[in-house]
């Protein structure tokens, strides 16, 4: 599989994320493995189709070989890259900045004590300053 971490700015709707969750840990599928890997009530088979095209259109996936009728998709966008995307949209919704989102994740109840530990955890391990490589002689 060759999934790329640099993706053109292709924003994608709900649907197509759902696709791509359902696609990322079957590494390839058809559309109707697609389909199946989604739970009940699932999606009808023309809309997963209509929704993979569409993905296709953007260069999020590609069709890989054929199977008797069955074209057989791999993603080429990486999991991480799909979900910086949309995370850089929602933070736009609050004007760039992750204070106001925070605070409207805590005020939800959904950012506990423990995440934001963890949050803090991995700030400081960002913020550590890195060693200079040592050159070899």
């Amino acid at each position: 599989m060759s999934i790329v971490n640099a993706m053109p700015t292709a924003k994608f709707a709900r649907l197509e994320l759902q696709v791509l969750e359902a696609l990322w840990p079957l590494g390839k599928a058809s559309i109707r493995e697609i389909q199946e890997a989604f739970p009940e009530p699932r999606p009808a088979y023309t809309t997963i189709q209509t929704t993979v095209y569409r993905l296709e259109t953007k260069g999020a996936v590609r069709r890989v070989r054929k199977v008797s009728n069955a074209h057989i998709f791999e993603p080429l966008v990486a999991r991480d890259v799909a979900r910086r995307g949309l995370l850089d949209h929602i933070l736009s919704l609050f004007g760039g900045r992750a204070q106001p989102m925070m605070a409207q994740l805590a005020e939800a109840g959904k950012l506990t004590l423990d995440d934001i530990r963890e949050l803090e955890r991995l700030v400081k391990q960002r913020e550590k300053p890195r060693k200079p490589e040592r050159r070899r002689r």
